[in-house]
Formats: structure tokens, C-alpha cells, sequence
């Protein structure tokens, strides 16, 4: 296939198709996209890179892997760390320099290379990166700290173990005083990388937060001041870059009053197609028959560096910190190479093969097998390592419900009984005291606040009903959380004004949101049912009680609020979408009681028209959050 537009469009497709097929299977996306890369490339020989893209691909590499880095370092806020930045420290630093010495010598005898070679082998291998690390936490999915510590180590070692490799490269082809050349090279390249990446991040963060650059271009403008960054430090000091980018993308995570979700939305976005095009067409490059020649000495290799470099490495950081073995066995088995690692033995191979040195070959087949090995063998183990280790964060299968009134304590505790967890946030005390009291999980304040995004944890709740009767605080909080959680994930009660003129309407956008249960089941409806003493029931259905004898027991008493399958997946009743439930699916409704009146229901009907339940003056502002 000789076409560059067909095989650029054939890289696309197979990078979407490869992302969609791993979240559909459930494993990280590196493994469909090695796959897919060596099927077009060494397998079926649909694509060459190096004459497709010729000089301008390792450009292209570099460049991607620097949007790569700087959108994981964007991230990275010290308030994250906690108390464990000293274990993240120590990976970045004694971590690193045991896996060096481990992998040195092991490469130096089981691959009979020369020490020089040993050496830059060793360095490469040190890095893990987000390229690979993020997307195996998301399907892993481990403790809260666990994920941090990994994700900032993968951001932050990237650019140490460049430096490393950087720092052997110029030892092995310095012709006088090695050593006064290499301390000179370390010191240049961190000299311009933290003074470059401090007074970019600076300079970018005080311009975004004076609203100097109209919105439309901040993303933009953000990323080609990047890439001119990361070009510059290069061009001043060879692999400076990474550092640079590294330093500037903190630096502006932890800016004061600068707000980066914009960027990073934009720039999360480009990463997960710049990640699926690297690792097809780096994966496209590999040279089978090399890894082959490589020998039984590369088992060898990956062991030291699978089963003995990392987990002592993990040991030697872990010292003076409190993690426990589980957290250190967890650490010690995850830690796959990626698309760092690729590329800087690419480039360097290259160097040393143009300079003739012997050796240089095994480099890149090298690295790739390790790359290959680890996320291979990783990302299918790691799930069952770390649930078997009591390690893994609970499916986001929870909800939180904004709004403690009473009918949402009775459903929270009904959800509860069916192992599903809830939490509630409210700013009415007396709401939430009482939620407390029924031992719901409970935040007393405005759950959008920083305060709340410090505090609160939403690694169970996959969803937000939003229940409240404050008017002006519900669009808010339904807005934040479709953009953090995504589309669909916020259902919110009906709005009951619908009939109201065009001028006291809400939008169309916020009212398509407000569906939840049913059309008539708004604030004031519920809380009228619940005081009139309805309860919420779950029902079974089977064989011999279907739904149309549900129905026909409870008539129009029964308001159904949602369902469960038999394998306990929970479906939520909404005005748009509609479901059958089938035998041994559970309805959990509201069931009004059969005393109840005509004339009741036609009142609570009134209560919901006139809107009187809405919030008044003196609820309608959050109260300052506290716990």
C-alpha cells in the first residue's frame, strides 16, 4: 500500500476501533493497538513508517510524546501527593538508580553486549510514562493512593530516565574527559529545563489568568507555545525538552487562579489519539526477525527487570514511608515501558549506528521486547493482583443525590440495602443531620466547591441524581458533574413550570437533564406523597408475577423509580427512556398508600404545578461548607 493519505485515514480507524474494542473488553488499549501496529507493519506489511514519514518521524515521535507528557504533567497537583510525595520522590530517584544497576550487568552478561551498551539499556528501562500507566489505572482502576503514586512516577520519571540515557549517550561518545563532559551535559540540561519550564509555566499561567488571549484561542496557544518550549530546550541542550515540558505543565497545575480544565479537556482529547497513532506506528517498525536473534539471554533480562529490579526498587523507595506490604506488592509487579522508552532507543540506536558502534543493533529490539513483555503480562494480570490484594477501587456503579429531603434518605437507604453506595450532599443542615442519623453517607455543603473536591470521594459514584429543591443551585451542580463524570451521568428531577411564559422557562439543554422517574414526579409531588406516608418497595418479578400484574396490583399508586437485573446491574426509570423488567428483575418503587384519597393526590398534584416548594430566599445560597 503505496497511498500516505489511505494509510494515514487506515492508522485512524484502527486507533479508534482498537480504543472502542479495549473499553468494550475491558482491557487497557496498548494491548489492541500493539496488535493491530504489528499485523499492519512486520505481519501483513500494509505500512512502513520510516518510508512513509521518512526524516520527519522521530520529529513527529518526539513531538507527540511531548504533548503526551505535558498534558499528564497538567494533572499534577502537590495537594494530591499528600503524605506520600516522598514515595514518589524516592521512585524518581533511589527507584530509578536500582533498576539501573540492576539492568546494567544483567544485559551486560545475558545479552554479551559491551558495558557501554549495558549502560544506556539500563538507563532506557527506568522509565515507565503515562502513556501506558494511564490508561492501565483506568481499567485497573487500584486505591486512590496507589493511582497517585503510580500516575505522578510515570509523568515525572519520563524525563529523568531521558536524562539518564542522555547523560550515558554523551559518556559513550565523548573522545576526551567523559566525565567532565557528562557533568557539564547534566548540568546544562537541568539548568535549561527547570529555567526554561519554570518561566514558561509562569509566563503562560500570569497571560491566562489576565484573560489576555480571548478563549477560543487559549488551547491553541497553550500548545504551540509548548511545542516552541520544548524545541527550544532541545535546540539549547539535547533532550531537555521532556524536563521543560515536565516543569511547565506543573507549574501551571498548581498556578494560583488559573484555571487549565479547558486545556486539559483539549488536550486529553489529543493525547488518546496522539497515544493510539504512536504505539500502531512504532509497533509498525519492529523488526521481528531482530527480537528473535536476540537470544534466550533476553528472558533473562525481562526477569531481572520484571521480578527482581522493580520490586527491590519499590523495597529501597518505600523506606521511612507508611505503605504496607499489599500497597508495595502492587507497586512492585505494575510498572510497564512505553512510548518514551521506544523512542529514545530509537534515536539513540541510530546515533550509535551511524558512528558504527558495535551493539547498537540489539538496542531497539531490546527495548521493544521489554516494552511488549511488560504491558502484555501486565495489564492482563494486574486487575486480579490488585482485587487479590483487597487493592482495587469499587466499580463507580454508586450515586450521589444532591438534596437530603426525605424522599431521597428513604431511596438512598432503599439503594443501599441492595449493596449500591450513596452518598448525599446538601447545604440544609437539618437535612443532612438527619441522613447521618440513618447512616448515609453525607457531606454538609455545596458539593461542586473546592472544598468538596478536596474532601469528598467519588470513586464509587459513577452517577449524580440531583434532588434538591434549590432552583439555582441544580443547574450548577448538574453542569459540573456532566463535565467530570460525562454525558448522561447527571438525571435530575422534572421540572414542574413547564406551562410558566417563555422569559421563566429554563433552557431546553438543562430541562432535557431534568427526567428523572416520570413527567409528574417533581420536588413538590414526592415530598406530598412521602407526607402522606408513601414508602419505597422493592418488588420481584417472576414467572407467576409478571409486570403487567405488577401493574394491575398497584395501579397508579406505584411510581417506579428503578430496577434491578439479575446480575444486580441497577436501570433507572426516566421520561425518555423505557425498559421492560422481566422475571427475576427487582422494580423499587414509591407506593403511595391506598388510603389515600382522590382529593390527596389531586392536591399533591396542585402542590407540584404552583412551584411553592421551590427554593425560597433563604435557601437558595449555599451554606459555607463544613464537615
Amino acid at each position: 500500500m503505496n497511498d500516505p493519505m489511505i494509510i494515514l485515514v487506515l492508522v485512524g480507524l484502527a486507533s479508534i476501533i482498537c480504543q472502542y474494542l479495549a473499553y468494550r473488553i475491558k482491557v487497557p488499549a496498548i494491548l489492541p493497538l500493539l496488535v493491530t501496529g504489528m499485523l499492519l507493519g512486520p505481519f501483513l506489511g500494509l505500512m512502513d513508517p520510516d518510508e512513509l514519514f521518512g526524516d520527519l518521524l522521530f520529529p513527529l515521535v518526539s513531538l507527540s510524546v511531548a504533548v503526551i507528557l505535558f498534558e499528564g504533567a497538567l494533572t499534577l497537583k502537590f495537594e494530591d501527593l499528600g503524605s506520600h510525595g516522598a514515595m514518589v520522590r524516592n521512585l524518581c530517584s533511589v527507584g530509578a538508580l536500582v533498576t539501573w544497576a540492576i539492568a546494567t550487568p544483567v544485559a551486560h552478561f545475558a545479552l554479551g553486549v559491551s558495558w557501554q551498551i549495558a549502560f544506556l539499556f539500563g538507563a532506557i528501562v527506568t522509565v515507565t510514562g503515562p502513556t501506558v500507566i494511564v490508561p492501565m489505572l483506568r481499567t485497573v482502576r487500584p486505591s486512590a493512593r496507589i493511582n497517585n503514586i503510580l500516575r505522578w512516577e510515570g509523568i515525572v520519571i519520563d524525563p529523568i530516565g531521558a536524562l539518564l540515557a542522555v547523560l550515558v549517550y554523551e559518556f559513550i561518545v565523548a573522545t576526551q574527559d567523559a566525565w567532565t563532559h557528562t557533568f557539564h551535559t547534566f548540568g546544562l540540561v537541568i539548568a535549561i529545563g527547570f529555567g526554561i519550564g519554570a518561566a514558561m509555566g509562569y509566563g503562560m499561567g500570569y497571560v491566562l489568568r489576565k484573560n489576555w488571549i480571548p478563549p477560543y484561542l487559549e488551547n491553541t496557544a497553550v500548545l504551540t507555545l509548548m511545542l516552541g518550549a520544548f524545541a527550544l530546550s532541545n535546540v539549547l541542550s539535547h533532550e531537555s525538552g521532556l524536563l521543560t515540558i515536565t516543569i511547565m505543565g506543573i507549574w501551571l497545575a498548581n498556578m494560583r487562579d488559573v484555571n487549565v480544565d479547558g486545556i486539559l479537556e483539549f488536550k486529553e482529547t489529543l493525547s488518546v489519539l496522539l497515544i493510539s497513532a504512536l504505539f500502531i506506528i512504532l509497533a509498525a517498525r519492529i523488526d521481528l526477525g531482530s527480537i528473535i536473534q536476540v537470544g534466550w539471554g533476553a528472558l533473562l533480562v525481562l526477569a531481572a527487570i520484571i521480578f527482581l529490579a522493580r520490586p527491590l526498587s519499590v523495597i529501597a523507595s518505600s523506606i521511612g514511608t507508611d505503605l504496607n506490604w499489599r500497597e508495595i506488592a502492587l507497586l512492585s509487579w505494575i510498572a510497564p515501558r512505553g512510548i518514551v522508552a521506544a523512542a529514545v532507543s530509537a534515536l539513540f540506536a541510530l546515533k550509535l549506528e551511524a558512528l558504527e558502534y558495535e551493539g547498537s543493533d540489539i538496542l531497539v529490539p531490546m527495548v521493544f521486547l521489554v516494552i511488549i513483555t511488560t504491558v502484555v503480562l501486565q495489564s492482563l494480570t494486574s486487575k486480579k493482583i490488585a482485587a487479590w490484594l483487597n487493592l482495587r477501587s469499587p466499580a463507580p456503579n454508586g450515586f450521589l443525590i444532591f438534596g437530603a429531603s426525605k424522599f431521597a434518605r428513604m431511596f438512598a437507604r432503599e439503594l443501599m440495602s441492595h449493596k449500591i453506595p450513596v452518598q448525599i450532599a446538601d447545604t440544609n443542615w437539618d437535612a443532612i443531620r438527619e441522613a447521618r442519623m440513618e447512616n448515609i453517607v453525607t457531606y454538609y455543603g455545596n458539593p461542586v466547591s473546592e472544598h468538596a473536591r478536596r474532601t469528598m470521594d467519588f470513586s464509587a459514584s459513577g452517577r449524580v441524581l440531583v434532588m434538591s429543591p434549590y432552583r439555582r443551585l441544580n443547574p450548577l451542580v448538574t453542569y459540573h458533574f456532566e463535565y467530570t463524570m460525562g454525558k448522561g451521568a447527571v438525571l435530575g428531577l422534572p421540572i414542574g413550570d413547564l406551562d410558566a411564559s417563555a422569559r421563566h422557562q429554563v433552557s431546553e439543554d438543562y430541562a432535557k437533564k431534568m427526567v428523572l422517574f416520570a413527567p409528574s414526579a417533581t420536588y413538590g409531588r414526592l415530598a406530598g406523597l412521602v407526607a402522606r406516608g408513601a414508602t419505597i418497595k422493592t418488588t420481584r418479578l417472576s414467572e407467576s408475577f409478571t409486570l403487567e400484574q405488577y401493574q394491575e396490583t398497584y395501579g397508579n399508586r406505584a411510581l417506579p423509580l428503578c430496577a434491578l437485573d439479575p446480575a444486580g446491574k441497577l436501570f433507572v426509570f426516566t421520561v425518555q427512556r423505557e425498559f421492560k423488567p422481566k422475571a427475576d428483575w427487582q422494580i423499587i418503587a414509591l407506593i403511595a398508600p391506598e388510603s389515600m384519597t382522590v382529593e390527596d393526590k389531586a392536591k399533591a398534584e396542585a402542590k407540584a404545578r404552583t412551584g411553592k416548594d421551590a427554593d425560597g430566599p433563604a435557601r437558595a445560597t449555599p451554606a459555607t461548607p463544613a464537615n
